[in-house]
Order: C-alpha cells, then structure tokens, then sequence
C-alpha cells in the first residue's frame, strides 16, 4: 500500500507551505501532491511557484509529484490558469473538474481523476480510464461496498482498472459553493476578502443550534467538522482494492498521522478505534464513526 499527500485545502501565507513541504519531503510518502483546489483568490504561490517547490522536493524525496488543479471553474481567468496547469510539461495533473479531464484527454495526457468528479459506477469510469485516467480518487462519501462494486462492474466491462486512492485521513471535502463563506463570516464581500482564510490555517468551526460540530467551514468549501481516520480500517481498505491511501493536510500534527499509517501498511496491527468519523465508509452518514452505528 502507497502513502500519499494530498493537497493543502487551507489557505497557507508561503512561508508556511514552504515550511510544511520541506518537512513532508522527508516523510515515507510514495506520493506527494501539490497545488490550489479551493479558492482561484490564494495567490501566495502561483504555478511557478509550484513547480520549483516540485522540484526542490524532488532533490530530497523519492516521491512522485502531482499538479492539482481548481475544483469549481467558474470565470475565464481561472479556465486559463487551468489550461497552464494541464500544459506544464513536467507533472503528472490531478483533474478536479471535468473541464481539466477535457484538456488533458484532447493533450492525451494520463491525468489523476480526483474526488469531487462524482464517479459513482464503472461505467462513468470506463470513459475516463479511456480519456486518459490512471489514478482514481473516489468521492469521500462513497463507502468501501460501492467502491467494490464499481471496480468490479469495470472489470466486467473489460476495462483495466486505474491505481485506486482513497481519502483515509482529513477534514472531508464536501461541497464548494460560488459564495465565500469564510468572507461572509468576517463579514466581508467575497471579491474583497482580504484573504481572510490566512487567519483559520485548518477552517472555521460551524456548529449546530444545539452547539455540536457540523461543518468546518473554509472559503468557499464546506468540510466535515470531525476529521475523518481509517486507519482502524486498514484491512477492508485493502479488501476494497485499495492502491494508495491519502492524507489531507493539516496545520500540526501530520508528521505523527503518517507514522500511523506508515507503522500499520508495513504489518503493524491497525487501532481497534481511533479519533474521527469513519461513517461513510461503513454506507452510515458520514459523521458517525463506526462503533456509534453499531458496525463494530
């Protein structure tokens, strides 16, 4: 089983990220992504910048390096920024959106399918593993069955089956509106947020009228309150067909996360419980963890 690094969600100033990079470089991570998903205004590091981070982490890790590109395309500029990621030469491209799948399919390009293409059945992923998709990142709220049931479906279509990545560890990405919610909090108009992401490095806390945590809320991306862990998982991500398992960055912390997950993938025996949800792997809303629906 592979460790990868998915992309940092959160707005980070560039000192931070720097900092945080150099750190993970020397991590045993098989695969590192870099790039912004969320919110086309964090401009602290723009694709050369990028890029050079690449290559500097490639001087010290062994690791593969991906480009992730902007989950929602909304306006002209960003279609632009998206069409200079799929054409920069030098990385593999996670495809976030199906505009990204389109250039890098008419480049005949492989490209990473990442979480938020909704593909549900093997069908749907038959038609990317033909436009080009090697790597696929299922929804977050898919559960470990329909994983296993669209594999299977796809190999009944005769189709070779992508490296197959699934989200075991961070705040879940659920849904991104055109609305900044993090300005809107500040009370700020989103096109003069001032950046106000910078001041919550792991989002803002919404809770419930009852005062239960709900969501966390970061620009315009809306996540789960708890982070999800499957670590204590481990054995039927492996039964799912499970390639790779990626971490989502977090603020602090991540060095310990990946020590885990590291300790569990070379034999070690996986946690009976851990801290954070696991519902929607066990098909249970995605908040619970398994012990609380009655799986365990």
């Amino acid at each position: 089983m592979k460790l990868s690094l998915g992309p940092v969600l959160f707005y980070w100033d560039r000192n931070k990220t720097h900092d945080f990079y150099a750190s993970m470089a020397e991590q045993p991570l098989d695969v590192i992504y870099l790039g912004e998903t969320v919110c086309s205004k964090r401009r602290d590091m723009m694709l050369d910048d990028w890029l050079g981070l690449a290559r500097d982490i490639a001087r010290v890790s062994s690791a593969q390096l991906v480009l992730s590109g902007l989950t929602l395309v909304e306006a002209a500029s960003e279609l632009s920024s998206l069409r200079r990621l799929c054409d920069n030469g030098e990385l593999l491209v996670e495809a976030n959106d199906m505009g990204a799948v389109q250039l890098m399919s008419e480049r005949k390009l492989p490209f990473v399918g990442g979480p938020a293409l909704n593909l549900y059945n093997g069908h749907a992923l038959a038609e990317l593993v033909a436009s080009g998709m090697q790597r696929w990142v299922p929804p977050v709220e898919a559960s470990g069955q329909l994983i296993g049931h669209t594999l299977r479906q796809l190999d009944s279509l005769e189709v070779a089956r992508p490296e197959v990545e699934i989200f075991a560890y961070g705040h879940l990405p659920l849904a991104y509106s055109a609305r900044c919610f993090t300005a809107r909090a500040e009370n700020r108009p989103k096109d003069d947020c001032q950046f106000c992401c910078q001041n919550y490095p792991e989002g803002i806390p919404l809770l419930s009228q009852e005062n239960a945590p709900l969501f966390t809320i970061n620009g315009i991306q809306t996540m789960s309150a708890s982070v999800s862990n499957l670590l204590a998982d481990y054995p039927e991500l492996v039964n799912a067909g499970a390639d790779l398992l990626r971490l989502s960055p977090r603020a602090e912390g991540m060095e310990q996360v990946i020590a885990a997950f590291d300790a569990v993938r070379k034999g070690g025996l996986p946690p009976l419980a851990v801290d954070g949800c696991n519902g929607y792997w066990h098909g249970q809303a995605g908040m619970l963890r398994a012990e609380e629906a009655g799986l365990c």
